[in-house]
């Protein structure tokens, strides 16, 4: 049986690695494609979303679209087989980015929404 890993790595109470459940599997495994930028995975260079690139670009209704579709297909393309987008919102206020994706989990059809945020470092 593969266990999956928590995001991020960590050591449960009983001091092993700890395994999240595979709902939560399935969240961290798009916030790491939401904030990853293509080039930093060694093995899957192409790999992210480059969101956190833009960051400080001004805001723009033509970027917000742009971006919406660039992360909608970063998520059909490399989570494609675990999980259907159904909706996909970015908003980006100051340095902030809040990213809310509406998808189903294909295993077991259940609707679900998940929401991101991530500040400037």
């Amino acid at each position: 049986m593969a266990t999956n890993l928590d995001f991020p790595f960590h050591f449960d109470a009983l001091g092993r690695t700890a395994a999240p459940s595979t709902d939560d599997h399935i969240r961290n495994l798009i916030e790491q494609l939401l904030f990853t930028n293509p080039g930093e995975r060694v093995n899957r260079p192409q790999f992210g979303s480059g969101l956190l690139q833009l960051i400080f670009a001004p805001n723009s209704p033509e970027l917000a679209t742009a971006l919406q579709f660039t992360l909608k297909a970063a998520l059909q393309r490399w989570l494609g087989d675990l999980i259907e987008v159904q909706a996909l919102e970015v908003q980006s206020q100051d340095s902030t980015l809040r990213i809310v994706v509406q998808y189903s989990v294909r295993r077991t059809g259940e609707q679900r929404q998940d929401v991101f945020e991530r500040g400037a470092l």
